[in-house]
């Protein structure tokens, strides 16, 4: 087990990538906390399976909009275990809409989670993380091939991801952290379903012509997450089925 005794948080870990990203990292050994918005049994049905598996866990109800909130969450997985090795920035929010009518409160409610929360988790995670210490952030397969309209400010907060990466990669290599992205391409989980109305076209857009599973991902990170990966940071890993090609 790779992870065997690390700590992990993975933010929006109660339901699809997150919640898939959570399983794996404690398969792997890790014990695992998690946030969610709203849906406390379905965080809670997380944590039950990872203290299936033998792991220690936690839900912490936290907004990622919400710069403290995102912030006190780092400190009370530090408070419950002691530490923190690997932080998960999966949380986010899609949007799909026109750019001509793209309101101001819409940029502002997607940045606040894709970008701001981000940014706010990584600085809480920065103070506490050690040598070795990894921090991942899911971003999308859009900053690579935007598929077609409505999605300009969706992949306005996904791109932003790739500037953050390279220079905190730069900020924290120093202390023997690294920082990676990885961009899933479509994927099945509750907000983008492979039976849902767009499905057709994504899976089109793939080399295989099928979505990808949360478990995919999950694996993903799990690599970037463990010693493997030490000589790996400022980079994207596209599990994207060939969606960029």
């Amino acid at each position: 087990m790779t992870l065997d005794g690390k700590v992990a948080l993975v933010t929006g870990g109660s339901r699809g990538i997150g919640a898939a990203t959570a399983l794996r990292l404690a398969e792997d050994g890790a014990h695992v906390a998690l946030t969610y918005v709203n849906n406390a049994a379905r965080a809670a049905e997380v944590v039950e399976q990872i203290k299936n598996l033998g792991r220690r866990a936690l839900a912490i109800q936290a907004d990622s909009a919400d710069a403290s909130a995102v912030s006190a969450a780092v400190s009370a997985v530090v408070a419950e275990f002691g530490r923190l090795d690997v932080l998960v920035n999966n949380a986010g929010v899609g949007f799909v809409g026109a750019f001509t009518e793209t309101s101001l409160e819409d940029v502002d409610r997607v940045l606040a989670v894709n970008v701001r929360g981000v940014f706010a988790a990584t600085q809480a995670a920065a103070g506490v993380l050690g040598e070795g210490g990894r921090v991942i952030t899911i971003g999308s397969c859009v900053t690579d091939r935007v598929p077609g309209p409505g999605m300009a400010l969706y992949a306005t907060s996904k791109a932003a991801m790739v500037g953050l990466t390279k220079a905190l990669a730069r900020e924290l290599g120093p202390r023997g952290i690294t920082v990676n992205l990885v961009h899933p391409g479509p994927t099945d989980t509750d907000m983008n379903p492979a039976d849902g109305p767009y499905a057709a076209d994504q899976r089109a857009l793939t080399t295989f012509d099928r979505y990808g599973s949360p478990s995919e991902v999950a694996a993903a990170v799990s690599y970037l997450a463990s010693p493997a990966s030490a000589y790996v940071t400022a980079s994207t890993l596209s599990v994207d089925g060939g969606h960029a090609a």
